[in-house]
Formats: C-alpha cells, sequence, structure tokens
C-alpha cells in the first residue's frame, strides 16, 4: 500500500479506535489519529504475521479494521506504559 494510503486508513483507524477506548488518555483527536497512524502499521504487520495473507492492500473495509484493531492495540498500549488507566483512575 501507498504511504499516502497508509495515512488514511491509520486517520479513519486511530479516529475509530478513540470511539472505541473509552477513557481519558489526554490525547485528543489528533493523538489519536497519530496513534492510528501508527496502529495501521502494527495491524497490518500483525495481519500478515498471523493469516499470513497480505491485507495491506489500497483503502477498503478489510484494511480499515485490520487497522483499528492495531490502532486500539497502540492506544490501549501507550496507555499502559504512560501509566494512564482507562477508568477509575486519579485523585480519590
Amino acid at each position: 500500500m501507498s504511504i499516502i494510503a497508509w495515512l488514511v486508513v491509520g486517520a479513519i483507524a486511530g479516529y475509530l479506535a478513540g470511539f472505541l477506548v473509552k477513557g481519558d488518555e489526554g490525547l485528543g483527536v489528533i493523538g489519536h489519529i497519530v496513534l492510528g497512524i501508527v496502529g495501521a502499521f502494527v495491524g497490518g504487520f500483525l495481519a500478515n504475521v498471523v493469516l499470513n495473507k497480505d491485507m495491506t492492500s489500497g483503502i477498503n473495509p478489510e484494511t480499515v479494521i485490520v487497522a483499528t484493531i492495531g490502532a486500539v492495540i497502540t492506544v490501549l498500549v501507550v496507555g499502559a506504559v504512560t501509566g494512564r488507566g482507562r477508568v477509575g483512575r486519579g485523585p480519590i
């Protein structure tokens, strides 16, 4: 897939991941879009490894789903690494 397609699919996936992963990560829309672009690469890599099938061709629903799964994984990992919880954390 071309780099432009990766950026578009990643932006869509990051936006969707912002709705799927609830909580205040302090990232905002732009942060989720950037993590979505990273997640698109993560999801594409994992799909190639697990399914042994190239699921990174063009902009279609299949690639958006794979990229969204990768974006959700990326958002959760970033939240865990930075110590920002998704629910119930903060001052008492």
